[in-house]
């Protein structure tokens, strides 16, 4: 075998990959530019005495079921790391797994996944006395939870049709529906995996995976999935009342595609002109911003407030809540 061809092999490999990163960046700007774009005109064009008045007539009851809808939200999120425990089989309770996944999840909205996801995680585990292996096993798997179970959710509304694309949009709805079948497939194709998989480890940028069993990948594919539903129907409460949910689903699983290209700290912005973009015929400007404001407060601001004061406690308890090792 001639010695050239791996190394020409490599080079190729490496120029497609500086191809993308060369383009990558400008390709990003330039969607963050457009939102920015179409951000700055939805203010514009807005009846902001209209987005006030709708604030002030929520309803005491409304804003509880929101806020109900949140912390349970929440808690499944943190369930992503009670599926951990049993995954690196490490002697860890509830009282100290749920505490981490609250704090990381607030975190995380707010402030991007490194500051959430993966450096909240680090810290609070390693207090714990979690080794940064298991760590990053616990945080690939809490990962995988939620894009796959995004992929579970956002493949059957797509597909389904359930969300009209605006005309004149470049993904238009047939493409959508494409999407979410796609979305369909690399789910089902987790799961075969899971069962039938050899292989069973695997390095991702850096973060150990190791395919858990069906069973449990059929827990994390439901419980991302319902995490996602239930955002969806916290934004619903707060929505004007002639939307109807799985509408609602649909653009916030859009919303997210949004978001993680434009990696602005809680979507900020973004959220709100995609809902708008999508939904402007169906409701007012007004009660659309509104909603979201009021969404942004209950789902993120307020949930933020709390994991501070829940970090604190935990940094002060950490040393009682260390694991302790038993005696060989």
């Amino acid at each position: 075998m001639n010695r050239a061809e791996p190394d020409t092999a490599t080079h190729a490999k490496s120029d497609g990959k500086s191809h993308w990163s060369r383009w990558k960046r400008p390709l990003t700007m330039l969607f963050f530019l457009m939102l920015i774009v179409l951000f700055t005109m939805l203010a514009q064009r807005l009846e902001w005495n209209e987005v006030f008045d709708n604030l002030a007539d929520f309803k005491v009851r409304t804003l509880i079921i929101a806020s109900g809808l949140t912390l349970v939200s929440f808690l499944v999120y943190a369930c992503f790391d009670l599926i951990g425990r049993t995954y690196i089989r490490q002697n860890l309770t509830w009282k100290q797994i749920l505490p981490v996944g609250i704090i990381s999840y607030a975190f995380n909205l707010n402030l991007s996944a490194w500051v959430g996801g993966i450096a909240m995680r680090y810290r609070l585990y390693s207090r714990l006395g979690v080794s940064k292996s298991n760590i990053a096993k616990i945080l690939g798997l809490s990962l995988a939870t939620n894009w796959f179970g995004y992929m579970v959710i956002a493949g059957a509304v797509f597909s389904s049709g359930l969300v009209r694309m605006p005309p004149g949009w470049k993904l238009n709805s047939s493409a959508l529906q494409g999407v979410g079948v796609l979305l369909l497939l690399l789910s089902a194709g987790y799961l075969v995996a899971c069962r039938f998989a050899k292989r069973r480890e695997w390095a991702i940028r850096g973060i150990e995976i190791d395919l858990p069993s069906l069973r449990m990948a059929v827990l994390q594919l439901t419980l991302g999935a319902l995490n996602w539903s239930l955002m969806a129907a916290v934004i619903f409460t707060l929505l004007p009342s002639k939307l109807d949910y799985p509408l609602v689903l649909g653009v916030l699983l859009i919303s997210a595609i949004a978001g993680v290209i434009t990696h602005i700290p809680a979507g900020l912005g973004v959220l709100e002109a995609v809902f708008v973009a999508l939904l402007q015929h169906e409701v007012s400007r007004g009660s659309l911003v509104a909603g979201l404001l009021a969404y942004r407060a209950i789902y993120f601001i307020l949930p933020l407030l709390i994991a501070l004061v829940m970090y604190l406690l935990v940094e002060a308890k950490a040393k009682a809540l260390r694991i302790t090792k038993k005696p060989k």
